[in-house]
């Protein structure tokens, strides 16, 4: 983790460094975000920390990517690196907008445009169960606009981008129909670029991510929740 308050480019160099020795086959790093309602956020506001610049966190970042790349680890996400063919399958599916189940107490599933939750505690998980019940606390549909919104909020976090056929025909719309505009403003920012068939996000475009993310914001249609 990087952005630490206190942190300086040494101290960071050298926990790279540190990792690469160990020889990994997958390395995640993610800059501290600090969040309301937090022990760092309270932290911050009586000035026991104070947040990194925004500036000098990119600059670690920039570090990080080069020395990993030169170490044989390939960027396939914003956070994630991995040497050739040990990309987490897991988290892919996550970035790919695809489905996946919710095994077990607690966990959160998404299928058939369907966003789910189960109960938990364990005991409670196990009580559903026992009664011949389904184990789920809350299901939200996922509408159109949303699962749009979110094909390219968590496509563009890997390396290869979105694929503009694959998402005309996920969605029987085309991406120039629903974000042309965006797209032509964030090509003239230099904030995205067409890799063949995929937009992805540029060198300055991963800086800003959020800033690009916002850009493909939609208006809310009918949703349900039960």
């Amino acid at each position: 983790m990087y952005a630490l308050p206190g942190q300086t480019e040494a101290s960071w160099l050298q926990t790279v460094d540190r990792a690469i020795e160990l020889q990994p086959d997958h390395i995640s790093a993610y800059g501290l975000k600090i969040e309301p309602k937090t022990q760092f956020h309270n932290w911050q506001k009586s000035g026991q920390i104070v947040a990194m610049d925004q500036d000098d966190e990119a600059d670690l970042y920039e570090l990080l990517i080069n020395k990993l790349e030169k170490a044989g680890y390939f960027q396939y996400e914003i956070s994630n690196f991995a040497k050739a063919g040990k990309e987490s399958r897991h988290n892919l599916l996550y970035w790919e907008n695809e489905s996946y189940l919710a095994l077990g107490a607690g966990a959160h599933g998404y299928v058939e445009h369907e966003r789910y939750q189960n109960i938990g505690p364990i005991p409670h998980y196990l009580k559903a169960i026992e009664n011949e019940e389904l184990p789920t606390r809350k299901v939200d549909r996922i509408s159109k606009n949303e699962q749009m919104e979110e094909e390219m909020f968590l496509g563009l976090r890997l390396r290869k981008g979105v694929s503009q056929a694959n998402f005309d025909r996920k969605y029987e719309v085309t991406m120039q129909s629903v974000y042309g505009e965006a797209i032509e403003r964030l090509l003239r920012d230099g904030l995205v670029e067409w890799n063949g068939d995929c937009l992805r996000l540029t060198e300055r475009g991963q800086l800003l991510g959020n800033e690009v993310f916002a850009q493909f914001l939609l208006p809310k249609d009918e949703e349900a929740i039960r």
